[in-house]
């Protein structure tokens, strides 16, 4: 088992030491770094999760294909792929950067919160995922325009949603030089 540390980071988003996964997020979660991604088959459907019931932050709620953090010194890509074929059983080759600079901060009503800077990557993949259940309790293929109309997204989707108006095989890839400075590896 990896002793999973988060990169924390300051408002510029250069990296400022690491905190334990298992103790960063509180009612004071210090600002780190994150990533979420969006896995689009060859229909142009994307695949929503929704997160395990158990989980701290957000459980149940329906949202993107797979979010994470990356390890210190580990490139958030390289990341995102990690994370996919942990969660999901999914192995891709290629992410795409499409939000480099994308950034939110949400709190739960029990006073839990989500504090990150967290580049969205766009993932292609076709077929049927394989959940890992501590992570994820469903998912299901969407378009991208009914995603709207799914109730009980995160907050970090709703937010993302805004700023991915167009279909996602339309996303354009993002200059990587627009990382913040700790994703920058």
């Amino acid at each position: 088992m990896i002793d999973e540390r988060v990169v924390l980071v300051d408002d510029g988003g250069r990296a400022i030491g690491t905190e334990a996964k298992a103790t960063v997020h509180h009612a004071a979660t210090p600002l780190h770094l994150a990533f979420s991604s969006y896995v689009v088959d060859a229909d142009g459907r994307v695949l929503l999760t929704r997160r395990a019931l158990h989980k701290p932050t957000w459980p149940g709620a329906w949202t993107n294909s797979c979010c994470g953090h990356p390890l210190p010194g580990e490139p958030v890509a390289d990341a995102v792929r990690r994370r996919l074929a942990d969660e999901l059983g999914i192995v891709v080759d290629t992410v795409d950067l499409v939000l480099p600079e994308f950034r939110y901060r949400a709190e739960m009503p029990n006073g839990m919160v989500e504090n990150e800077i967290c580049p969205v990557y766009r993932a292609r993949w076709t077929g049927d995922p394989t959940p890992n259940p501590a992570e994820v309790a469903d998912y299901r293929w969407s378009s991208w325009r009914a995603v709207r109309s799914i109730p009980d997204l995160s907050p970090w989707c709703l937010l993302q949603l805004g700023e991915l108006p167009t279909e996602p095989a339309d996303w354009p890839i993002a200059d990587p030089s627009r990382l913040p400075a700790a994703a920058q590896i």
